[in-house]
């Protein structure tokens, strides 16, 4: 009996010793921890070297912090390829469920920039990222994990390219319709922002901008293999097992739909198909196209109307406004067109496209809205300034917009032209036709 309690009493005693080794290990760490931190901020990085050095070692999974200031501190100050991969690899073991797109994605950009590891490394730790979300990736990264798909499956399965395309160009849309919002309520002209508000509108405008190259440049990616002569045997063979498939649906009709695939009649089968699988504002939209396709105007304006009016979000119903006001450009109705624009700004004030769309629409009418070369070449001044507008409400549109701003000023009047026709640069000049706009004759 004396002797179980000894054993017993030493087994307590131990645990108690553990106990305390384990407390004074966590105060300790607790110390270099907050050494480092202070070190760190005050820019004193040989001091906070050595505290970090302790926590990499004994306070693995103390914070985050210690990886993410980790991070800065051996690639930018210390400059140690090792220990900045390091880093990584043991931020990504202690703290799994810590931002891991982007830290998979801020990796492989260190390990590429530094060529501390094949294309196929990085590709795989792309993967990783984009499987968790695409959303937190950098902008240079989705290229670069597009690209490596596209170089992969383009000859076997051109689906998988097609797919991860969606993909991400889904999750891109819905991101920048969030920021839309939110730019429309910051951009509000009866609100008075304060600098907290300024702070989170400059944000929201710069992401929105990284976020609306994405879509182009994947396009340029995929333009080589995404043919109406490719896509559509793709969609034949794969009809059958995806008819009531309303995602895979969705993405062919919007695929053939973008790349004005519509005369083959397999959009008209998906259209339908679509639209029987999910009756919804965007299904009828399609299957509007072809009713107008098979001569019925009518009806395919009383099937957007009802697209229209079954859906709720403002930034969609914009959206639609703007199929519509396609639409009417397609059938010549230019004046039309544009006040079908005028109506998608009025859901959405940052839709660039809509702005787009009317400075089309103009640069359509230069040689029917004026006689000479003057007033034909004010019709770019028309266009210019809605160009202008789209690049200024609408960051995601920005580089689009762009092209457009430098190829109206390039055909704007000279001034030579100007003082031929007899009009006195920086005064007002009424366009004719149905434009019927006023602008500033250039100086």
């Amino acid at each position: 009996m004396k002797r179980i309690t000894f054993l017993l009493a030493v087994t307590m005693l131990l645990a108690t010793a553990k106990t305390n080794a384990q407390d004074d290990a966590k105060r300790e760490c607790t110390i270099k921890y907050n050494l480092f931190k202070g070190d760190y901020q005050s820019k004193k990085y040989d001091d906070a070297y050595v505290n970090w050095m302790y926590l990499m070692d004994n306070c693995k999974d103390l914070s985050v912090n210690i990886y993410k200031y980790g991070a800065d501190l051996v690639q930018d100050v210390r400059k140690d390829p090792t220990l900045a991969k390091r880093v990584y690899e043991q931020r990504l073991q202690y703290f799994p469920d810590q931002n891991p797109a982007k830290v998979h994605s801020d990796y492989a950009t260190y390990l590429a920039d530094n060529k501390l590891a094949s294309d196929q490394e990085v590709f795989v730790l792309l993967e990783k990222a984009y499987e968790i979300s695409p959303q937190d990736m950098g902008v240079k990264n989705i290229y670069k994990y597009f690209q490596g798909v596209t170089d992969k499956y383009k000859d076997g399965n051109p689906q998988k390219v097609f797919d991860t395309y969606d993909d991400v160009v889904e999750s891109v849309g819905e991101k920048l319709d969030d920021y839309a919002k939110k730019i429309n309520e910051l951009s509000d002209s009866t609100r008075v922002l304060d600098a907290k508000e300024q702070r989170r509108l400059e944000a929201y405008q710069i992401n929105s901008t990284a976020l609306g190259t994405i879509e182009g440049g994947l396009d340029a990616i995929i333009t080589e293999i995404a043919t109406c002569d490719r896509l559509v045997p793709l969609y034949q063979r794969a009809f059958e097992e995806n008819k009531n498939n309303a995602v895979w649906l969705r993405r062919a009709v919007s695929r053939l739909f973008n790349k004005e695939c519509q005369d083959d009649p397999m959009f008209e089968t998906l259209a339908k198909a679509y639209a029987e699988a999910t009756p919804s504002p965007d299904s009828y939209s399609f299957y509007a196209g072809v009713l107008e396709k098979n001569g019925d105007a009518s009806g395919a304006s009383a099937m957007r109307q009802k697209a229209f009016d079954l859906e709720t979000d403002p930034i969609k119903k914009s959206r639609y406004k703007l199929k519509f006001a396609e639409s009417a450009r397609n059938r010549g109705q230019l004046s039309a067109a544009r006040s079908l624009a005028r109506e998608a700004i009025k859901y959405n004030p940052s839709s660039g496209r809509a702005y787009l769309l009317i400075a089309r629409l103009y640069q359509s009418s230069v040689n029917s809205c004026g006689d000479g070369e003057f007033e034909k070449r004010m019709v770019y001044a028309a266009a210019l300034r809605q160009a202008e507008i789209a690049a200024s409400v609408d960051p995601s549109m920005s580089s689009v917009a762009r092209r457009y701003i430098d190829s109206y000023r390039s055909n704007l009047p000279s001034k030579t032209v100007i003082f031929t026709s007899g009009v006195a640069p920086g005064s007002s000049y009424t366009i004719k036709c149905w434009i019927n706009e006023t602008v500033t004759v250039p100086k």
